[in-house]
């Protein structure tokens, strides 16, 4: 019975993130002609070293729709996909403070060489307009007012993990020094 509410929460939880990702691709024009020339392509998300604790996330993997879109690859995964992104998994509280700070984590790319650079340019220059959708739901001037908020609550855990992280390490490396 748990691996069926799982797989039926990995599924849902999938199909949410092709919408969103959908979503903010589709606001941007530029986003869509840039795939559009990759359809029928595809691109996997090989998470590694997933820590065996933690319940099994669904295939990660994606093709090109014609329309510049990505649709999710739930059944049928493409082999050898066009494009593999290899990334390390083995610590996601790490990846989770990284990503709050801004970094990327490591990865490593296989495939074609132009997609993974159209690809690499979406995730550098495309953003999701929160504000703007927030508008659309609460008016302009309230969207605007937690938009505000909301960035000095962002900054703000940034600095936070920043300042834990520097403590951590300082902790690791007095206790190397003692141990030496």
């Amino acid at each position: 019975m748990f691996n069926t509410l799982q797989a039926l929460v990995g599924r849902a939880t999938m199909e949410r993130v092709t919408l969103f990702l959908n979503h903010v691709l589709s606001a941007e024009p530029v986003a869509t002609q840039r795939l559009r020339g990759h359809a029928g392509r595809s691109v996997q998300l090989a998470l590694q070293g997933w820590p065996g604790v933690l319940p099994a996330l669904p295939p990660t993997a994606f093709r090109v729709t014609a329309a510049g879109l990505m649709e999710w690859c739930s059944e049928d995964l493409p082999e050898p996909p066009d494009l593999r992104l290899s990334i390390d998994a083995s610590n996601p509280a790490l990846a989770a403070m990284q990503a709050l700070t801004g970094e990327r984590p490591r990865v490593e790319v296989s495939g074609d060489a132009a997609f993974a650079a159209d690809l690499n340019w979406l995730v550098d220059n495309l953003r999701w307009d929160v504000q703007d959708d927030l508008a659309n739901v609460v008016g302009p001037v309230p969207a605007r007012e937690i938009a505000r908020i909301g960035g000095g609550v962002k900054a703000g855990l940034r600095e936070a993990v920043r300042t834990l992280g520097g403590l951590v390490q300082r902790k690791r490396d007095a206790g190397a020094e003692q141990s030496r």
